[in-house]
């Protein structure tokens, strides 16, 4: 069997029956879509709690790959860089709705371009669903400006 019949075989659809905090290392990881979208920098609505994405990405962000260049030391390097973790679900709000992470918790199903559905890691970039060639380096912007990068095709 390959690998890609491994992922498309639904029986192993593992996150249909299992809780985020059951999950080894292998199993949450590959949740991971590579979309990149939580690597965007948000505002948040100190009031309403809302939360606004913006077009701006971290420095450390592969634009082709979708891919965090310095992933083993982000939190070292940008410390206010989330690292997810399954006992974190409750904070799960201001990831995109379109987010493994946040749809296996809130009980949906991953849509049919996610790389476990489809068996293609590159799904997700096809389906037009991560920020490959559609951000700006957090670098060649004013902090100041950051409400003018407002985006509203974060899903």
């Amino acid at each position: 069997m390959t690998e890609k019949d491994k992922l498309l075989d639904q029986s192993k659809a593992f996150w249909k029956t299992m809780a985020l905090t059951d999950m080894n290392k292998q199993e949450w990881e590959s949740l991971c879509d590579g979309c990149a979208k939580c690597c965007l920098v948000k505002l948040q609505d100190e009031d309403t709690d809302e939360v606004a994405y913006t077009n701006v990405a971290c420095r450390y962000m592969d634009y082709g790959t979708c891919q965090c260049t310095e992933y083993i030391k982000r939190n070292e390097l940008v410390p206010a860089c989330v690292w997810l973790k399954p006992e974190m679900v409750d904070e799960f709000f201001w990831l995109p709705t379109s987010c493994a992470y946040r749809l296996v918790s809130e009980g949906r199903d991953l849509p049919s371009w996610h790389p476990l559905i489809s068996g293609d890691k590159d799904s997700v970039h096809e389906a037009g669903m991560s920020i490959r060639n559609k951000v700006i380096n957090e670098s060649e912007i004013d902090e100041d400006d950051l409400e003018e990068h407002i985006i509203y095709w974060v899903e």
